[in-house]
Parts: C-alpha cells; structure tokens; sequence
C-alpha cells in the first residue's frame, strides 16, 4: 500500500506539472529591464524613481532591476566592474543608494500598479566575496586549492553546490530579499549553471513565503520543471537575428517553434526580445542586429506570439543606437522617446486585449508567401487579434487562408484604420499589421 500511495503521489506531481501555473499578476504581462548604473546621469535608484510615471504611462507590468548588491573589487572589470560580480548577497551597492531607496521604489511601482523582480547570481560569486575566507568549501577549488572562474569571468569565482551547507546560504541570501523587500520574484543569471536539483528545493522554499515569479536565463526547457515560469528564447532570438541579415526565412524560425512547443512543459513562458543588457553590449542588439525599420516586425512578434513574456530593454523606447558600456560609466540620455507610442500600443493592448489571456486560442494562419510572411490569431470568446508580419526585405502581397469573420470592421491598432475583409493585405518589407476585431 505504502508503494501505491507513493506511487500516486509521483502520478500527480508529474500531472501537476504538465499544466504550469503562473502567478495571476504576471498574466497578460511584460518585463522592463532596469540598467540602474546607466539609465540616468545620477546612476542611482533615486534618479530612476522620476521615470516609473512615464514607464507606467508605456505600460510597463514589472520591472526586472540588473542586479543591485556591491561589486567586488579584485579583478574588477573597467572602472566600475560587471554588476553580476557580486561582493555581497544581502546589500546594496552604496552607487544605487540604500535598501530604503529600494523598497520606496517597490512601494511606488506597486502603487501604481507595477511589479518589481531583482537580478540573482547564483552561479559565482565575485573574487573577494566574504564566504571565500570564511567558508572557503563553499567554492570549487582546483588542485592547489585556488578558488576557480569559468571562461573569462575573473571577477568572479565559482560556487561548490555539492556543499549543502552552501545551498542553504544561497537559499537565505534570497529569502532575505523576499524577507526585508516586497519583490514579485527573481530574474536567476546563469539558471543552467546551477545543479536543478537545487532549483527543486530553493523554489518552493521561497514560494512558501508569497506568490513569487520566477524567470531563468536559460532555454532549457527542463527548467520549467523546477518550478521557472519563464526561460530565456535564445535560439528563437538568433533566428530572427539570421533573418534580419537575410541568412534565413521565416521557415526556420517555425522549425524552431515548433520544436520548443514538442519539448516545453505544456503552459511554460518564454522571455521574447530583440534586446538585453547581454545583447546589446557584446553584439550591438538591437540597433545593429535588427537596424531600423527591421525591428519592428521582430517587436511585433515578441508582444504577440504565443506564450510569450516580452521584454524591453532600457532604452529600447528612445531608442539609444549603440552599444551601453558594461564597466564604465555611460548614461543612456533619454531625450525623444520615439519608441515610446509604438511600444506603447503593444504593451496597452496587451494588458487589456482578452485575447492575451492564457486561456485564449492561439493558431498559425496559413499565408501564400511562407517563406515571407507569418501570421496568426489569438481568439478568447468574442475578442479576437490577427497578427500578420512580413519578416523579408522584399513587398509582400498578403493572402490569409483562414475563416477569419467579414461582418464587423477589423481595427489596425498603429495606423488606426478600420476595415471590413482582411483576407487580402499589401505589407511593404519588414511591414506589420495587428488587428482587433470588432472594436478600437
């Protein structure tokens, strides 16, 4: 009996998982990552605070601040060091400002109706990080004793997580956070990094505490098994980057999709961008990656799709056209925010579209130009959105073999026109339409 009743147990943990739950406030969402150091000339969490109206005003859902503790000053990086070389779990860097500054952001953000998660580094620690002397089994070691680094990172030195004594630790540094902060959850570097099995006990450890979202850099899929909401869509990232330099077509990209949807457990989120702190500093996304009229399409899709969280990068709404320096100071100067309308009307239709709700409908719409075009609808009850995007350099004229509805007027949400029959569309190149059906 004892064998059967374990039996079943297992049964309905692995049923538990094949439909991953999400956090409510997460739903219909979307991420801004917060680059403290160069988002104004102050670099500091005060100065930052004087934005949350206009990033509301965009429609910002939560806000993912790069990590906040010190930075480790041995090996250090440039002038200022990498903030993933982190000197101390449980503080805040004296350049950001103070805990209080913090919380009075999150205080604010919730106010106005925005969420808050924090950049967590549990794969190293920075190379002179306290635990170092005083717990030295808590780092890996080569033969002579000296503590390692992998690839180039020598700021930092690597975790032993064969210690359980250190799983523990980490476990505490972050329950301090969900302790002496109201955060919505973590954005963990380096998730693939860290054994699983620590996920399995450091996530519902933390979850015992408050609902918390969790999104790991990483686009394994057996991450959503440890209880992540959302990975990391690298491959289908530099997909969209081949097709942007014309290396490729939209058809590699649906051999991409549709190999994540097979291995992804059913319900899992992928963070969809065109940009992150990572991509725009070592590869000149997206100013370079996906130059100007090129990058709208590729937004389109990672507002849209299907089982997406999207996010945009600092920045991004001006748009700032070069690559932010990651160890030095070099303030991003806001002054236009042309970006801002376009990102705008994602974010709000979004948020408010019910078609985006996780129970809505999602299909691919087959299209006479394949190799060109993409299309696809989200449908939940009456509200309906139809996306069509051309992600080719060449005009495209548009046939949607779909039993799409013709007896309301379909209203395009940029160029704010309304028409009747959307079966037959002209897109110029990197051209994009999105449709709501039935009303503005």
């Amino acid at each position: 009996m004892k064998k059967l009743f374990i039996s079943l147990c297992l049964f309905a943990a692995v049923n538990t998982q094949a439909q991953q739950k999400h956090p409510a406030f997460m739903e219909q969402g979307n991420i801004y990552e917060v680059n403290i150091r160069q988002y104004t000339k102050e670099g500091t969490l005060n100065a930052f605070a004087k934005h949350l109206p206009r990033l509301q005003k965009m429609g910002v859902k939560t806000l993912w601040f790069m990590p906040l503790q010190p930075i480790s000053k041995e090996g250090r990086k440039g002038t200022l060091g990498s903030y993933y070389s982190v000197a101390s779990y449980t503080d805040v860097n004296p350049e950001f400002g103070t805990l209080n500054d913090f919380n009075a952001i999150v205080t604010k953000a919730h106010a106005m109706g925005m969420k808050v998660i924090i950049d967590w580094v549990p794969n190293h620690t920075g190379a002179d990080h306290p635990w170092l002397t005083t717990h030295p089994d808590f780092h890996e070691r080569d033969s002579t004793g000296k503590a390692i680094y992998t690839a180039d990172w020598s700021d930092t030195r690597e975790l032993n997580y064969s210690n359980p004594v250190m799983e523990d630790s980490m476990i505490n540094a972050m329950q301090y956070w969900v302790k002496n902060t109201a955060i919505d959850g973590f954005r963990v570097d380096v998730a693939w990094g860290v054994p699983y099995s620590f996920w399995n006990k450091c996530i519902p450890t933390l979850k015992k505490e408050r609902i918390l979202f969790f999104l790991a850099e990483a686009d394994d899929p057996k991450l959503h098994e440890t209880g992540f909401d959302a990975t990391y869509s690298w491959t289908e990232f530099h997909v969209m980057n081949d097709i942007a330099a014309g290396k490729k077509d939209v058809l590699s990209l649906d051999t991409v999709l549709n190999k994540i949807d097979k291995e992804n457990v059913k319900g899992a989120w992928r963070l969809y961008f065109t940009s992150n702190h990572d991509e725009n500093s070592w590869n000149k996304a997206d100013y370079a990656t996906m130059p100007g009229k090129v990058h709208a399409p590729f937004a389109v899709f990672t507002q849209t799709y299907n089982r997406t969280m999207p996010l945009v990068y600092s920045g991004q709404e001006e748009p700032v056209l070069r690559a932010v320096s990651f160890f030095e100071k070099d303030s991003m100067g806001f002054q236009k925010y042309e970006r801002a309308p376009f990102y705008s009307t994602l974010l709000h239709l979004r948020a408010t579209n019910a078609a985006f709700k996780e129970n809505a409908v999602f299909e691919r719409i087959k299209v006479n130009n394949p190799t060109q075009v993409m299309a696809y609808s989200r449908k939940n009850g009456a509200s309906l959105v139809v996306v069509v995007l051309n992600l080719s350099d060449k005009d495209a004229q548009v046939q949607l073999d779909a039993a799409l509805p013709k007896d309301n007027t379909y209203f395009e949400v940029f160029e704010h026109q309304a028409i009747k029959d959307i079966h037959s569309l002209q897109l110029p190149a990197w051209g994009y339409k999105v449709f709501v059906y039935g009303t503005k």
